[in-house]
């Protein structure tokens, strides 16, 4: 038997015999024999498993090891030789080339983590737990047996006729929405909403736009990277500030008049026809993100702002509350005007969204389980609601709870004895209460906090009771003054 291949002096050391890196290429069928071998080969040298300047035994020895035909050892050779992988001289063998400089893959997980506390409050996660796991497989089951070959194909860019004529009767009925499915655009979430307009007002040379301070965080990254900046507006208790809205210059504005977020305000019936009115007055767009407009627990929700005024509301939502984030399911309704380009930058991005997804869900609402799971999130988040306030009266007499019973969050502030904030954040950090104040959703310097005191926004929908009162009895006991 050859001796294994050898580094040069100075190398790195013997590797791994060569024949015990390839012995399971060899045994390999015969017809796939000769690109099993050269695909072992190639793995061996990104891997390191055969270091650069490792010379390789002769094509007659390898192959007498191996047990296969010299001719396959040397077309091995001579095609990774020719990949760049090895290299060769006449008369001077054949070694590991050089170039390769990769490393085994590795697949990191980028995905949003909880920060690992005892209780999370931290707000934006619905209960993946409620997801409809049987009815949604049901679904699935009917739509791969009943759906035609061609269904297969690139889809409608704006999505299928089917899910947008369910869209439309959903939209229509539950929130009051001027929905037209000629004008509905299936997208990946509201992110994917955000920066379809973005890029499209960047277009017609918008470069900045309003949006509420307090708000969304993610907003400003959306817009920014169709080249959009965005200015932060003040909010008062009936919704944005008609003064400084039209003093800023802008003439788009993202605002989620339902349940704003975070301070859980409903913009009042009068703030909503200011809105309209600047917005024919500058002939501009108001960007409606309606991200949890159908959990209002104390009366009926407030119909959409695009119901008033469908050719100056762009109006979107998605799945993401009601069934689950990982779906990537949302819809984007957009004026007359505006539609065509939409519909035309949602093709370039990424030819439509999936074609199985959109049937799936289609017959989802078509067969009333949409509905089914809307009311059963609406009962479950309002006994977790309800579970918190209790929770808080119990254990921080005097917080108080703030913004209408809605939606997956709620806004409470504490007694002044609490403070100051960073104070109370950390001694519950300590505990091991991962939760947020309002000051972290402001876009503008100053914000909350300035007057001394906690003002927290505290997610619910994904706790328990029992694990929303063990949070808010440990958050307490590590907040009261004078604890350590």
């Amino acid at each position: 038997m050859t001796s294994a291949p050898t580094a040069p002096e100075g190398g790195t050391g013997g590797p791994t015999a060569a024949w015990e890196l390839l012995l399971p290429a060899a045994s390999a069928p015969a017809r796939s024999r000769g690109r099993a071998l050269q695909a072992a080969l190639r793995e061996a040298v990104r891997a390191g498993r055969l270091a650069p300047g490792t010379r390789l035994p002769s094509s007659r020895d390898l192959a007498s090891d191996l047990g296969v035909s010299r001719g396959l050892v040397t077309e091995a050779y001579e095609q990774l030789t020719a990949e760049g992988y090895l290299r060769s001289g006449r008369g001077a063998g054949t070694w590991v080339g050089d170039v390769v400089r990769a490393a085994r893959p590795r697949a990191r997980d980028l995905a949003p983590r909880s920060p690992g506390a005892r209780v999370d409050f931290v707000a934006g996660t619905p209960d993946l737990s409620l997801f409809p796991r049987s009815a949604w497989a049901a679904a699935q089951r009917g739509v791969l047996t009943e759906l035609p070959h061609e269904g297969l194909g690139y889809p409608d860019p704006r999505g299928l006729p089917r899910l947008r004529t369910a869209l439309a009767e959903l939209l229509g009925r539950r929130r009051g929405v001027v929905a037209d499915p000629e004008r509905i655009v299936v997208v990946s979430g509201v992110a994917q909403a955000s920066a379809l307009l973005g890029a499209v007002l960047h277009a017609r040379g918008t470069r900045a736009v309003g949006v509420e301070d307090p708000g969304s965080p993610q907003h400003g990254a959306l817009y920014a990277s169709a080249g959009v900046a965005t200015v932060p507006l003040p909010l008062d208790e009936e919704g944005l500030s008609p003064g400084p809205l039209r003093a800023s210059g802008v003439r788009a504005v993202v605002t989620t008049p339902a349940h704003q977020f975070p301070t859980g305000i409903a913009y009042s019936a009068r703030r909503r026809a200011e809105l309209l009115d600047w917005a024919r007055s500058v002939d501009g767009l108001i960007l409606e993100d309606d991200y949890d407009g159908d959990f209002r627990y104390d009366r009926a929700p407030v119909g959409a702002l695009q119901g008033l005024d469908a050719e100056h509301v762009a109006y979107t939502g998605s799945v993401s509350k009601s069934l689950a984030p990982g779906l990537r399911l949302g819809w984007l309704l957009v004026p007359e005007w505006l539609a065509d380009e939409v519909v035309e930058r949602k093709r370039t991005t990424d030819l439509g969204h999936p074609s199985l997804d959109q049937a799936v869900f289609a017959r989802f609402l078509e067969r009333g389980d949409y509905d089914r799971q809307l009311r059963l999130c609406q009962r479950v988040y309002r006994e977790r609601r309800d579970a918190l306030v209790a929770a808080l009266d119990e254990h921080v007499p005097g917080a108080r709870v703030s913004g209408i019973a809605a939606g997956l969050h709620a806004i409470a502030t504490l007694p002044g004895r609490y403070g100051p904030p960073d104070g109370f954040l950390a001694r519950v950090a300590d505990a091991g209460v991962a939760v947020r104040s309002l000051a972290e959703y402001g876009h503008a310097e100053g914000g909350d906090g300035a007057d001394g005191a906690v003002r927290l926004v505290l997610g619910y929908a994904h706790l328990p009771p029992a694990r929303i009162a063990e949070g808010v009895r440990l958050m307490a006991r590590a907040a009261r003054p004078g604890a350590r």
